[in-house]
């Protein structure tokens, strides 16, 4: 199961799966009722044919996260990067439950 971290900025929230050795078409990243789903599964078969043998291998391998997700997110503009054996999820945070910046008020 690949390890996760979490990450909660002030406008996002970032989650980086250490993932190596696998291709963006691999993963498969879904959202449904406020569901984060992440998952992969391959498939491998390797054939050596020699003069009096043959020799097959088979290898599969398949992995599935969840997490639901909080109110604050906005599952509508989560974003997904692959790269250096990291999978990279941005989840941006509503802008309403984002915090004001502090403003000063004058005094009359």
């Amino acid at each position: 199961m690949p390890k996760v971290n979490i990450r909660d900025n002030k406008t996002d929230f970032e989650l980086e799966m250490a993932v190596p050795g696998m291709k963006r078409e691999d993963f498969k990243v879904e959202v449904d009722s406020d569901v984060l789903t992440i998952s992969s599964e391959m498939k491998k078969e390797n054939e050596e044919k020699r003069e009096n043998y043959t020799r097959r291998e088979f290898s599969h391998s398949s992995f599935r996260r969840a997490f639901t997700l909080p109110d604050t997110v906005d599952g509508a503009k989560i974003d997904a990067k692959y790269e250096d054996g990291i999978l990279k999820l941005t989840l941006p945070k509503r802008q309403e439950t984002l915090p004001e910046p502090k403003r000063l008020i004058s005094i009359g």
